[in-house]
């Protein structure tokens, strides 16, 4: 998200429109109905403080947008009228600037841009707006209070960690504590974080009427944290976001402006917690369902029991990722059809009850699933018969339960299947036309139709 770039693309379509449907309106003093005061008031697209004792804190580098909904007593409530905004030191109240939009629709947000160069920084103001219509005013709003703060903290925050030092392998299964100080800096509120470099910034959407919906960054617990008070600290319970390996936490210090300071890192190191993955049999057969027991780090089990588990299998006929709830011991069992054609794996990760996710532990296997060929006339990567002399192939499979087998010989002719015997088996009989270099590909297809490795048989023709 961005803070300036989406508003103010939005508000600015809203004042293009009132631009356009200038030209065919009657001006602001044809409007009917007596000006009422403007609502909804918000300077930086937050909302304005009416606390002089409270002001907001804004940016103000390119000027300060300052808005609010014009209104008249019209029923309608559809007119064409102008608002009016005057801003003023505090600490001088006659060193008044006045900045008009004129020809903007009752009920929308009426933005204008208060002069960069009318707001010094660190110096707090007043502002406030009215609605015009022809030689008619409404009374001012009453006044809102900004500070101008174009000055982002000068010293990035400082992070430590009691329980997980970065010079040393740590022992993983515990949220990392951080503490994290704002290295000096008065007027800090709060801290931005990631496990990416990229830190979040803080946005507002726009609603209806061209309002801004401005919410607290800090109810966002996942990447902002506020201060415990004013230039002081912040301490996080975090768990990484992968089990094990180095980790990085980024952070910048916010003012009161949410201007941010430089960018600081902590890292670390985190051990293994990956689980154990363990078939009932080592080497489980093609396609038979096999039971896997699966158990926890120990020291991960003793820090907080492990609840759940997510599986994910990879190279079989319908993989899939889904959870399987622990026992109080922290083990599970899972039964898993092993059918990839080639290969197929398993990867475990463990949840413990605090939250903590483990590396990934990994459990495989590979399979030849194609079938056998063999032809006393016409051997293997051999030569025999000759033109016009049959010969008989004779398909076996490697695994259990195929039904059919498909073959073509030389890679362009139509494909031809045929059944298996009671013994799974199939014989063929061919008769060359030519003399030299053949190729027959053959594949097996199981009971449940699984289309397996296809093997490829060469042979010359004398």
């Amino acid at each position: 998200m961005s803070f300036g770039a989406r508003p103010r693309a939005v508000l600015a379509s809203l004042g293009t429109l009132g631009l356009a449907l200038t030209a065919a309106a009657s001006p602001a003093s044809a409007a009917d109905g007596t000006p009422t005061t403007p609502t909804q008031l918000f300077n930086g697209y937050r909302h304005c403080s009416t606390d002089a004792d409270r002001p907001s804190y804004r940016w103000a580098g390119d000027g300060l947008v300052v808005e609010g909904i014009p209104g008249t007593t019209d029923p309608g409530g559809d007119s064409l009228v102008g608002v009016r905004y005057q801003v003023w030191p505090v600490s001088d109240p006659t060193r008044i600037t006045t900045v008009t939009r004129d020809r903007v629709r009752t009920g929308f947000e009426a933005p204008v841009t208060l002069p960069a160069s009318a707001l010094a920084d660190g110096q707090s103001y007043a502002w406030q707006a009215r609605t015009v219509v022809g030689d008619a005013v409404s009374d001012w709003s009453a006044p809102c209070y900004v500070t101008i703060d174009n000055t982002r903290p000068a010293n990035a925050p400082t992070i430590t960690s009691p329980n997980y030092p970065p010079d040393v392998w740590n022992e993983g299964g515990e949220p990392v504590e951080f503490t994290l100080s704002a290295g000096g800096v008065d007027d800090v509120e709060g801290f931005a974080f990631s496990w990416q470099q990229d830190l979040p910034v803080i946005g507002t959407s726009i609603g209806e009427y061209g309002i801004p919906q401005p919410v607290d960054p800090y109810s966002d617990t996942k990447y902002f944290k506020r201060a415990d008070a004013l230039g002081g600290s912040a301490t996080l319970r975090l768990v990484p976001p992968a089990g094990s390996g180095p980790m990085t936490l980024w952070v910048r210090s916010l003012d009161r402006a949410y201007n941010g300071s430089a960018v600081t890192s902590y890292r670390f190191n985190v051990g293994s917690t990956r689980p154990t993955v363990t078939p009932a049999v080592p080497e489980p057969e093609f396609g038979e369902p096999t039971r896997f027991t699966l158990r926890p780090d120990p020291g991960l089990q003793a820090k907080s029991p492990v609840v759940s588990y997510s599986v994910k299998t990879a190279g079989g006929q319908n993989d899939r990722t889904f959870e399987v709830a622990a026992a109080a011991d922290g083990t599970a069992t899972v039964e898993l059809a092993m059918d990839g054609v080639y290969n197929q794996n398993v990867q475990v990760t463990s949840k413990s009850a605090n939250g903590w996710v483990s590396d990934a532990a990994w459990w495989g296997i590979s399979y030849d699933t194609t079938p056998t060929v063999a032809s006393d006339v016409y051997p293997e990567n051999g030569s025999g018969g000759g033109v016009g002399v049959p010969g008989t192939f004779t398909f076996t499979p490697k695994v259990k339960d195929v039904v059919s087998y498909t073959y073509t010989f030389n890679d362009g002719a139509p494909e031809v299947t045929v059944p298996a015997g009671a013994d799974h088996t199939a014989s063929i009989d061919w008769t060359p036309t030519t003399d030299g270099w053949h190729d027959l590909t053959v594949y097996a297809t199981t009971r449940s139709g699984i289309r397996l490795a296809a093997y490829d048989y060469f042979f010359t023709v004398n």
